[in-house]
């Protein structure tokens, strides 16, 4: 572990190089990217533990809708509940066709 010592040589050897009118300007430039890379763990931290639930969740159940579709039919993937019921009208306004004996 650094010493009091090491910290006070490694700041005196800091002013050397960049000399003390430096100093302020350098801080600051650290102190926002440090906060940047915190930023960006907070955020990757939270889109791992949204994906690991989403796999441990099961799918979410059909709506009645969808299930009626589904019986009629209807493909239901990617389609919203107002469209499938606006598909399941229109087929069962439909004429249905009569098989002559």
């Amino acid at each position: 572990m650094i010493g009091t010592q090491e910290l006070i040589m490694i700041f005196g050897v800091i002013v050397l190089l960049f000399g003390a009118a430096k100093l302020p300007e350098l801080a600051r430039s650290m102190g926002s990217s440090v906060g940047e890379f915190k930023k960006a763990q907070k955020e990757s931290e939270k889109s791992l533990k949204e994906f690991e639930k989403s796999l441990t969740e099961p799918a979410p159940a059909k709506t009645k809708v969808q299930e009626t579709a589904e019986k009629m039919g209807i493909d239901i993937r990617g389609k919203t509940d107002d469209q499938l019921l606006d598909e399941i009208q229109k087929s069962s306004e439909k004429p249905k066709e009569v098989s002559e004996p």
